[in-house]
């Protein structure tokens, strides 16, 4: 059967959660009263378990015989059963004191609202005198029996399926709400809805003896993860008094599986499915003494919860996040497996660097410090590393991982999870906004997360491969867009946006320009939609910095104010990407990658921006022409072109000549915020707005009842993602840290309150020494080092800690073998520097031109280094 249709306006006394989807089938393929009948228990001899409805208006005959349905199916109606107006059914479990005045109440009620009913006492396996109450005699009134305790869930299903009535009421035992509320359920149901929930939670409802606080805390909070999980929209799935559609009600409960409490989520979680409009009505409602539900069933809920998920899931969802996951392995399939011995090439020294990063967290976690700061490079200046991209917001949940297995395995494990959950979550994002086909989506998603800008940033920049949050934080700005709950989603989207500021500022700013790209051209495209959504899009989004502004300003400040922190950083005068790079092939195409074109149109390998090549541009060119009369396809057009013109830079030079024109980006280019982005990365925006083009061509595709449409259509897409794969990243065998470092020799050399100084100084060119230090457990601090830092008066941010003269001079030795002229002066200005970094010892590991640095450091020291543990060690104690 089908839902109603879905109207855009909501009847007054109740709240309405609807869905979009319909099916023409309740339970697995099984039209709604087909479903095969499960094998059943034998029914307990009791001679109140009998047939039989009461009929006010004429006889209703019954021939059905009371039973146990063991299976929790639905039972067809028997024989020369007749259908009644409603069905109330009251699961029961010892409730021979409260269930005498219920079913008195609801059968006086009954009596005389002139319609045909029934009233089914579902017991639990009750063992007090729940089955001899004396208003079972009644005559309009079943009893139905389990042979022992199931829980609520399996009351319910043998209840449901026992019934007749083209209407079912369930409610509790305890009649918390009054049956005089069925009137305004009934109401809700006659106004196109197939069910009808009493609530608590909504305005209008009138509470008069309220549960213990406990209680009430417990079950808002219950609410909250079902809505977020399993019945979106919902305020109170809890509340017993439900009136549901006969069919769809025996549909819903025969296809449940839960026996416990959470068979209430578990059958409106299946009308969510199916497309079948739910109301949530306010109704009065008193607390009742005597409840059945202990402290352990919140427990169980939850466990059912999880259940329902799991049983929820789509295989094609499944097997899409499999993938992922599979594809994110392999792309790190050079490091994944031995993290602590394998070195991923093209990340430079950035592997080195995150790992420190990772290592420095969880120190500074398990030791309470503070996690902004650290002196542990960069000594005696520090680090402030909110103004790096320590990525606090999985770097401190990551501390037990990195503690029990080392930043190595920690990182890679990071990268590895958080590739896929992007992909994941783009998946989920356009299956949910753009189309509903599971291949196109994954199609689009792979693109998305796998593009070869992410390949690109995958070596090194794990800010730029998880992203998880972006999709997320999408979705939530286009539903402040609807006006619906605009206060509450302002308030999600303020959490979700202050989570992204700790997990990467950078990619929350091109996320922003992304939006307001796509907002601007949509907006004109549809400006109907525009003037309708500006209003509570304006609110939610003030709603959400309310919320943002304090959870990151001690952060915010700490990072442009605080100690070690900069104004801009240096990246050259112009990062952007060449036009030729948007139509090249990024370096690790597997079949079509070229490491001289791709490195003579990047910065280095880890900043390949673009490179999404010819036959995607030009497949793009064409799904946008032949789908041009969607507004969706217009906006993602526009989005896509504007962020790839963005990246050419403030300067855009013509291929093959030198003409150079001013780019847009220049005005925006020394803005505050903009002036630190690399602005090539701004074509990372393509990324996503390409693979929802492609979902849509896909989906198009598929769909066509042309076969040549299809394979031409097919074809296209194979043939524009086949050279974008990427090979696995480039891994080598890593350097082992000297013996001096891993056996604790070092401890005799260095002191409480000095450094340990390798030669050269660590810097974003050799950064090996910070490997050194996170190998040692962070036990002694650095000078120099790999981190954003200020520099000068003016503060401009630098990479490296700020240079001095012996700093400059050993790595000068160290890139060109030519040793200087020492003299007194050089002497000196060495003396002036060990003392500013308060250097216990020089540390030399063998490298190239170590020569020419052992006879700088015996002319600076005036005596030759000793070697031991793999190293030369220069002790700089006095008398040494």
């Amino acid at each position: 059967m089908t839902g109603p249709a879905i109207e855009p306006d909501r009847p007054a006394g109740g709240r309405r959660t609807r869905t979009s989807a319909s099916h023409t089938t309740a339970s697995g393929g099984h039209p709604a009263g087909d479903r095969p009948a499960p094998a059943t228990a034998a029914p307990i001899p009791h001679p109140r378990a009998a047939g039989g409805a009461y009929a006010p208006q004429g006889p209703c005959p019954s021939d059905r015989a009371s039973r146990t349905d063991g299976a929790g199916g639905h039972t067809p109606a028997e024989g020369g059963a007749e259908a009644v107006d409603l069905s109330v059914v009251i699961p029961a479990y010892n409730e021979e004191q409260r269930l005498g005045p219920t079913l008195v109440a609801v059968t006086r009620y009954l009596a005389g609202t002139g319609d045909t009913w029934e009233v089914i006492v579902a017991d639990d396996g009750s063992t007090d005198g729940t089955r001899e109450v004396g208003a079972l005699d009644h005559p309009g009134v079943r009893l139905v029996a389990s042979p022992r305790n199931r829980g609520k869930g399996h009351a319910l299903r043998l209840g449901v399926a026992a019934s007749r009535g083209h209407r079912v009421l369930i409610t509790d035992a305890d009649l918390s709400a009054p049956i005089e509320e069925l009137e305004r359920l009934d109401k809700e149901l006659g106004e196109g809805n197939a069910a009808a929930i009493a609530s608590r939670s909504v305005p209008g409802a009138e509470i008069a003896d309220r549960q213990h606080r406990v209680r009430e805390l417990l079950g808002r909070a219950g609410n909250f993860l079902i809505r977020r999980t399993a019945v979106p929209g919902v305020r109170d799935t809890q509340c017993g008094f439900k009136l549901f559609e006969g069919d769809r009600a025996r549909a819903a409960f025969g296809a449940a599986r839960l026996d416990g409490w959470g068979i209430d989520v578990e059958v409106l979680h299946h009308f969510h499915r199916a497309g079948w409009p739910v109301a949530e009505v306010p109704v009065r409602w008193s607390h009742r003494p005597g409840s059945k539900v202990g402290p352990l069933d919140y427990v169980r809920v939850l466990a059912d919860l999880a259940r329902i998920r799991a049983r929820a899931l789509r295989p094609a969802d499944l097997l899409a996040t499999v993938l992922f996951l599979l594809m994110s392995v392999a792309l790190y399939s050079g490091r994944f497996f031995d993290p602590s011995h394998r070195y991923l090439t093209d990340s430079m020294q950035d592997q080195n660097q995150w790992e420190w990063f990772f290592a420095v967290t969880a120190d500074s976690v398990a030791h309470l410090r503070n996690p902004l700061f650290t002196d542990l490079q960069g000594f005696p200046d520090g680090v402030n590393l909110m103004a790096n991209t320590v990525m606090l917001g999985l770097s401190v949940p990551f501390t037990p991982i990195t503690l029990l297995f080392g930043p190595a395995a920690s990182l890679s494990l990071c990268m590895t999870l958080g590739l896929a959950a992007t992909a994941g979550a783009w998946y989920w994002l356009i299956v949910k906004r753009v189309v509903r086909r599971r291949t196109a989506a994954f199609v689009g998603a792979s693109l998305a997360a796998f593009a070869p800008p992410m390949v690109s940033h995958a070596n090194a920049h794990p800010n730029f491969v998880i992203l998880f949050m972006i999709p997320l934080i999408i979705d939530r700005t286009l539903r402040l867009a609807t006006g619906a709950r605009v206060v509450r989603d302002g308030i999600v989207l303020g959490l979700m946006a202050a989570y992204q500021v700790f997990l990467g500022e950078e990619p929350l700013l091109l996320a922003s320009i992304g939006m307001l790209l796509f907002a601007a051209a949509y907006g004109a495209v549809r400006r109907d939609v525009a003037r309708a959504a500006w209003r509570p899009l304006l609110k939610g989004l003030l709603v959400g910095g309310a919320v943002c502004l304090p959870l990151v300003a001690y952060a915010l400040y700490w990072q442009f104010a605080g100690p070690q922190s900069y104004r801009g950083i240096l990246h050259g005068d112009n990062a952007g990407n060449s036009p030729l790079s948007l139509l090249a092939f990024a370096e690790r195409s597997l079949i079509a990658g070229d490491t001289e074109i791709a490195g003579s149109l990047s910065l280095n390998p880890t900043e390949q921006n673009a490179f999404y090549g010819w036959p995607l541009v030009a497949v793009a060119f064409a799904i946008v022409v032949r789908l041009w009369e969607h507004a969706l396809v217009k906006a993602l057009a526009f989005t896509a072109v504007a962020a790839a013109v963005l990246s050419l830079g403030p300067k855009v030079r013509i291929p093959l000549t030198d003409t150079v024109y001013p780019g847009p980006w220049a005005l925006l280019a020394h803005r505050p915020l903009f002036e630190s982005v690399i602005e090539g990365r701004v074509a990372m925006i393509c990324a996503p707005a390409l693979g929802m083009l492609l979902a849509l061509a896909v989906d198009r595709a598929a769909a066509s009842r042309n076969l040549g449409t299809q394979y031409i259509g097919l074809l296209g897409v194979t043939l524009a993602l086949l050279p974008l794969i990427p090979a696995p990243l480039k891994s080598t065998e890593r350097v082992a840290v000297p013996a001096f470092l891993t056996n604790g020799t070092w401890k005799s050399y260095v002191h409480d309150g000095e450094t340990l100084v390798p030669v050269p100084l660590p810097d974003p060119g050799a950064a090996e020494a910070l490997h050194w230090q996170t190998a040692a457990h962070l036990r002694f601090r650095l000078p120099g080092g790999y981190f954003n830092g200020p520099w000068g008066e003016q503060r401009v941010g630098i990479y490296g800690a700020a240079p001095r003269f012996t700093s400059n001079m050993l790595r000068d030795v160290r890139y060109t073998g030519v040793v200087p002229v020492i003299g007194k002066n050089w002497r000196a200005q060495a003396k002036q520097d060990f003392a500013y970094w308060k250097a216990g010892a020089l540390v030399l590991a063998p490298q190239p031109n170590d020569g020419a640095l052992r006879t700088v450091l015996k002319e600076l020291t005036g005596r030759e280094g000793k070697w031991t543990g793999g190293v030369w060690v220069w002790d700089l104690h006095k008398g040494s």
